[in-house]
C-alpha cells in the first residue's frame, strides 16, 4: 500500500498546485482514480467566506528569463519552484541590477530554490538558488539586459477545488482527517499528507468502523477556511475530533500539536498511540507554534478539537519550503511510520466511548429510581453520586477510561454506568 501511493506521490511532484488552478485540479483528479467515491468539490472564486474571498482561479503556461544571448537561464518548466505563486502576466526587459531585486534565493542554503507566494496583493518575481544568483553577477555586466515572460492568467469566475472522502461507521460522530494540496514540487510540505492520508483510506474503507471518517484534501488556510465557512453548522454537531496531517513522510523524529486546550479524544489518542507503538522520540510543540490547519479547525467559534501530526514539524527541517524537499528526504520509511501512528490513533480512538449529556444541567434522577425519593443528612448514597459525577464529565471529550480516572470509580463500574444512563436516554 505504501509502495503504491509513494509511487503515486512521484507522479503528483512536477504538477504545479497552487490553492486554485489546473494543478490542483490535475492532483485531486489522480487520487480520485484509486478511491470509487472520492468527490471533489469547488467553491467559486470571490465567494465570501468568513472574513475572506476565495481569490481568482491562478494558471501559468509558461515563464522564463532569457539573457542578452536569447539563452533560458531560469525556466519554470522545469522547476515550478522558480516561479512566484500567482505571479501576474508579465513581460519586460531589466538591466541585470534590476533583475536581480525580483530574484528570490536563501543565503543559507545556497544549492536551494526557495518557495515563495504572493496570494493576495498582485505581484511577479522569480527564485532561484544563491549560487546561481552569485554566477550571474559574476557571468553578466550591470547594463546587460534580461527578457522576462510570465504568461499568467487570473479568472476572476474561476473556482477554488478540494477533495472529500467518507467512510460511513456504525454512528455519525465522524474523525476528520485533513491534509492539504496546494504546494508545487515538494515532497515532505506537500505530498506525504495526501500519501498518508490515501493510505489510511484504503485500509479504514474496508473495516467495519464505529465512528464514520471524512477525509478532506483542500488548499491550506484558505481551503479549510471555505470548508469550514461552508459546513460549519454539520462539522459542529457530527465533529468528535481529528487530525491535521502535515510534513509527516521523513525518518527523523516524530512531533504534534495538540488541540487548543489539549481536551480533544484525538490528543489522548494520538499519545497513547505513540506509547503503543513505543516511539520514545516525540516532540509536542505548542499551539502558540501552530501554522497549518490546525489554526482554523481549532479557531474561536469552530472549536473541532483537531490534533496536528508530523514527523519532523513545518519551519523546522532545513530542507522546509525550498526544493530540497524532494523524494530524498520522503522516504518509505518515513511515510509508513507516520501512518503507522495516525492508524493506532484511529483505532484507539474507534474503541472508545466518549458519553455526551443529552440534558442541560444536572438531571432529575429520581424519576428514574437512580436517586432516594428521601433526602437526610445522613443518607450518602454512592450509587446515585456516582452517576452524577459521570454525567458531569460526559462532555463528549472524555472517554470512560478518563472518567474512571476523574470520578475515581473502577472502569467496570463505569460501564455499568453508561449502560445504564443510555438505557434512561440521559447521553449519548
Amino acid at each position: 500500500m505504501i509502495n503504491k501511493f509513494y509511487n503515486l506521490g512521484k507522479e503528483l511532484f512536477p504538477l504545479n498546485r497552487s490553492i486554485t488552478g489546473k494543478g490542483t485540479l490535475k492532483t485531486l483528479k489522480m487520487i480520485s482514480k484509486n478511491f470509487k467515491n472520492f468527490k471533489i468539490k469547488s467553491i467559486k472564486s470571490g465567494s465570501k467566506v468568513f472574513d475572506w474571498k476565495i481569490p481568482p482561479e491562478w494558471n501559468v503556461e509558461d515563464a522564463f528569463i532569457l539573457d542578452k544571448q536569447d539563452k533560458k537561464i531560469v525556466d519554470f518548466k522545469k522547476n515550478n519552484l522558480h516561479l512566484i505563486g500567482y505571479s501576474e502576466n508579465t513581460k519586460k526587459i531589466l538591466k541585470r541590477d534590476k533583475l536581480l531585486k525580483k530574484l528570490h534565493s536563501l543565503k543559507n542554503y545556497p544549492e536551494a530554490i526557495p518557495y515563495v507566494t504572493s496570494y493576495y496583493k498582485k505581484n511577479w518575481g522569480f527564485c532561484v538558488s544563491e549560487n546561481f544568483r552569485k554566477r550571474l553577477i559574476k557571468k553578466y555586466k550591470p547594463f546587460d539586459k534580461f527578457k522576462i515572460l510570465i504568461n499568467s492568467k487570473f479568472n476572476k469566475n474561476g473556482v477554488l477545488n478540494y477533495g472529500e472522502f467518507f467512510i460511513k461507521g456504525k454512528v455519525d460522530k465522524e474523525i476528520l482527517v485533513s491534509t492539504y494540496i496546494c504546494h508545487p514540487s515538494m515532497a515532505n510540505n506537500e505530498l506525504s499528507g495526501p500519501i498518508v492520508s490515501m493510505c489510511l483510506m484504503s485500509y479504514f474503507k474496508k473495516l467495519n468502523n464505529y465512528y464514520s471518517i471524512r477525509f478532506l484534501f483542500i488548499p491550506e488556510t484558505i481551503g479549510s477556511i471555505a470548508y469550514i465557512s461552508k459546513n460549519l453548522k454539520e462539522l459542529k454537531k457530527k465533529v468528535l475530533c481529528g487530525f491535521n496531517i502535515s510534513c509527516i513522510g521523513d525518518e527523523k523524529n516524530h512531533s504534534y500539536i495538540l488541540s487548543k486546550y489539549k481536551n480533544s479524544p484525538s490528543d489522548e489518542a494520538l499519545l497513547l498511540a505513540y506509547k503503543k507503538l513505543k516511539i520514545k522520540k516525540t516532540t509536542e510543540f505548542s499551539f502558540l507554534e501552530r501554522g497549518s490547519d490546525e489554526r482554523q479547525f481549532n479557531s474561536y467559534g469552530v472549536d473541532l478539537k483537531i490534533t496536528s501530526v508530523s514527523r519532523t514539524k513545518y519551519g523546522e527541517y532545513k530542507e522546509y519550503h525550498t526544493s530540497l524537499d524532494n523524494f530524498n528526504l520522503v522516504t518509505k520509511n518515513g511515510l509508513l511510520g507516520g501512518y503507522n501512528v495516525v492508524k493506532k490513533a484511529i483505532e484507539i480512538i474507534n474503541k472508545k466511548k466518549f458519553p455526551k449529556s443529552k440534558i442541560l444541567c444536572e438531571p432529575f434522577l429520581t424519576k428514574r429510581k437512580l436517586y432516594p425519593t428521601l433526602s437526610r443528612a445522613d443518607n450518602k448514597n454512592i450509587k446515585a453520586k456516582n452517576f452524577l459525577d459521570f454525567i458531569q464529565y460526559s462532555d463528549g471529550n472524555n472517554s470512560l477510561e478518563k472518567i474512571s480516572l476523574l470520578i475515581k470509580v473502577d472502569i467496570k463500574k463505569v460501564k455499568i454506568i453508561y449502560k445504564n444512563l443510555k438505557k434512561y436516554g440521559l447521553i449519548y
